[in-house]
């Protein structure tokens, strides 16, 4: 793999973590978690992070049950990865993200404690967790 940037979303109905990460160093960042409107989010803002960062692709977690299976959320996280290859042409993957929310939770409160577990900074630290995770198994 070459040295590229990926951005990863933690998809949601009312907010979408994002964050950037680097195959490497194989770490990602957290950006400002994005408002949506029952899942769909301002697609405007999307393209200002594909003009900034210009990633090779994009990643998005899937959040599955804890046995493996689809949710409803599922589904509609698979219909966002789909809507961001179509808008935007680059290569899609999706990841499985069960945990990475509790993981966040921990990660943010070694940190700093309660005072840091905002819900948007939760969400852009799980997806910087997805992308970890995804890329250690790349």
């Amino acid at each position: 793999m070459n040295n590229n940037t990926t951005i990863a979303f933690d998809y949601g109905t009312k907010s979408i973590g994002v964050a950037i990460g680097q195959s490497i160093t194989g770490t990602a960042s957290p950006l400002p978690a994005l408002k949506a409107q029952d899942g769909i989010p301002n697609w405007a803002d999307i393209a200002t992070l594909i003009d900034e960062w210009k990633p090779s692709n994009l990643l998005v977690g899937l959040p599955l049950n804890m046995d493996g299976s689809e949710q409803e959320i599922t589904q509609r996280a698979k219909k966002f990865a789909k809507r961001l290859h179509g808008r935007y042409g680059l290569p899609v993957f999706s990841h499985d993200e069960r945990l990475s929310t509790v993981d966040a939770k921990a990660r943010l409160f070694e940190l700093g404690g309660f005072k840091k577990l905002s819900k948007d900074k939760v969400d852009s630290v799980s997806a910087c967790l997805i992308y970890e995770t995804w890329i250690s198994n790349y």
